[in-house]
């Protein structure tokens, strides 16, 4: 639930205020569940990274957009397929490289 809140709030607002809102809200269900968190903060670390689908999440996506030509579809359109693959390869990999192991 993490990994997908957090690439939603990137895409709207920058990558460092999607990590700093959805954080607290990451630790606290590690708490509750008495795992780990570093699973749960390398998810959002990931998601946090991943700003593909628009061009407002990131600085750098906005300064190409009018050079380059690019309108808000193009991100959306290559941008959510990248998204979700991010999510699919995180989603598997953190749990195999960082298990839930409890506190």
């Amino acid at each position: 639930m993490e990994c997908v809140t957090t690439t939603l709030f990137t895409e709207l607002i920058t990558n460092n205020a999607a990590a700093t809102l959805v954080f607290p809200i990451a630790m606290s269900t590690a708490a509750k569940l008495g795992v780990d968190p570093m699973p749960f903060a390398i998810t959002i670390m990931m998601a946090a990274s991943a700003c593909f689908a628009t061009p407002i999440g990131y600085q750098t996506n906005l300064m190409v957009m009018s050079p380059g030509g690019y309108k808000f579809s193009d991100y959306l359109r290559v941008g959510v397929p990248m998204n979700t693959l991010m999510a699919i390869v995180s989603i598997t990999l953190i749990p195999m490289i960082w298990p839930l192991v409890p506190r």
